[in-house]
């Protein structure tokens, strides 16, 4: 039986290593030669990669029967090899691709012969696509212009850095300060809005302005709305583009209700979802109606801000803590009744934050039981629904304000029946 199980790791290490030998063989990196640019041979293809993935598999069998001192010489001896071949190539070419591959299908060669096969195969699996890729890669980082690169790198400051670095509290009365749990709100809604920014300078104005609506939406509905209002004063010749683009961002703030109040509390989640699903729809069919209606033209897409500033983002941690310390305090002195007129005008501000207070309160408020609080964020949601309305009204003109107010409006009186039905 023991000897099934060794045969088998040395078998999955010797394929390990010669999956990796393949992919260098068919890419031209075993031999030298016109596509290398340099005379003579490389070090590695399909064979020397196989006889090196086995010959890590013997030294993870050594080394689980207790065998460590051999097992180290031959594994050290192999990485010595394959540092000795990086040596003699630089000479000719400083691409240590081959190289580094060589040293991974040594480790996955000696997890499989301990008895990790899974994690040996999974480690050789990704490296071959890392290695076929290149190309895509290559690309893709062209593509990524400074700004993008810049915003990725604080948020992932954001993430490892400072997050493991607050302290979790809770610190002073009432509802109390969580700086870690309000850390990590702000990491919910900037990585949303992250990846909506990315998309939407991905897609560009090919798609018209629907669909960079559509991914403004997930930066800020708001911000869409203002900027086309005032786009269908000087282009009126786009104003059912423009009005198509409207509706579609402010379409993507359900979902997104519904989505944090998922992630943060399922079972307020579902009743949120539940009282949002008609005014869903309603947006759905009024979205059909202005596409059908009007041809999408393609133009400039509101450009939004930057959701990785740190201005925006604390703001954002500013507006979700007054707003827990209010709804707590309208739960407690307000009642039920003080508590959805909070909601409406939270709703107005911010109603991401609004819906991540709700979903923290669920169970824990005196005064206002955890039924009260989805239709807490259906009035928060009427509200900003109400607002940009507004917006629309006031700044639009023409066929843009008909379309957009018709449309924002049957969303609004869906909201107020979605609440008095459940009420």
């Amino acid at each position: 039986m023991e000897w099934n199980a060794n045969a088998l790791a040395l078998l999955i290490s010797a394929l390990c290593g010669g999956a990796v030998g393949l992919e260098r063989q068919r890419s031209g990196h075993a031999v030298g030669g016109a596509s290398t640019g340099a005379d003579g041979a490389h070090f590695a293809g399909l064979r020397t990669f196989t006889l090196l993935g086995a010959l890590a598999g013997v030294t993870g069998v050594l080394w689980r029967d207790g065998f460590e001192l051999a097992a180290a010489v031959l594994l050290g001896g192999a990485a010595i090899l394959v540092a000795a071949a990086y040596v003699g190539a630089s000479r000719r070419d400083v691409d240590g691709t081959t190289e580094v591959a060589a040293l991974v299908v040594l480790a996955a060669g000696f997890l499989a012969g301990v008895g990790k096969a899974a994690l040996a195969s999974a480690v050789s699996a990704a490296t071959v696509l890392l290695l076929l890729e290149k190309t895509r890669l290559h690309g893709w980082v062209e593509r990524v212009d400074d700004r993008e690169f810049r915003s990725g790198v604080r948020f992932a400051v954001m993430a490892a850095v400072v997050l493991p670095l607050l302290p979790p509290g809770p610190f002073g009365p009432g509802a109390g300060f969580r700086p870690r749990e309000l850390w990590l709100v702000v990491l919910l809604i900037t990585g949303l809005e992250f990846a909506g920014f990315v998309a939407r300078r991905r897609v560009g104005n090919r798609n018209g302005y629907t669909m960079a609506g559509l991914l403004g939406g997930l930066i800020s509905s708001t911000s869409v709305t203002l900027t086309y209002a005032r786009l269908a004063r000087t282009q009126p010749n786009t104003a059912s583009a423009l009005a198509s683009g409207v509706i579609a961002s402010n379409a993507v703030l359900f979902p997104r209700v519904v989505l944090t109040s998922l992630v943060l509390n399922p079972a307020l989640g579902v009743g949120v979802a539940a009282r949002l699903a008609l005014p869903f729809v309603v947006i759905l069919l009024a979205l059909v109606f202005t596409l059908h209606r009007g041809e999408v033209a393609d133009g400039e897409e509101p450009e939004g801000r930057n959701p990785m500033h740190v201005g925006p983002a604390l703001q954002l941690a500013g507006i979700y803590q007054v707003s827990i310390y209010v709804i707590d305090a309208a739960s407690r002195y307000l009642g039920s009744g003080g508590l959805f007129v909070v909601g409406f005008l939270l709703g107005m501000m911010d109603v991401d934050a609004l819906t991540i207070s709700a979903a923290r309160h669920d169970g824990t408020m005196s005064g206002a039981t955890a039924s009260s609080l989805p239709l807490v964020v259906v009035v928060g949601v009427l509200g900003t629904t109400l607002f940009k309305l507004g917006v629309a009204a006031v700044l639009g003109r023409g066929a843009f304000r008909r379309r957009v107010c018709a449309a924002l409006g049957l969303v609004a009186l869906a909201l107020g029946a979605a609440f008095f039905v459940a009420a």
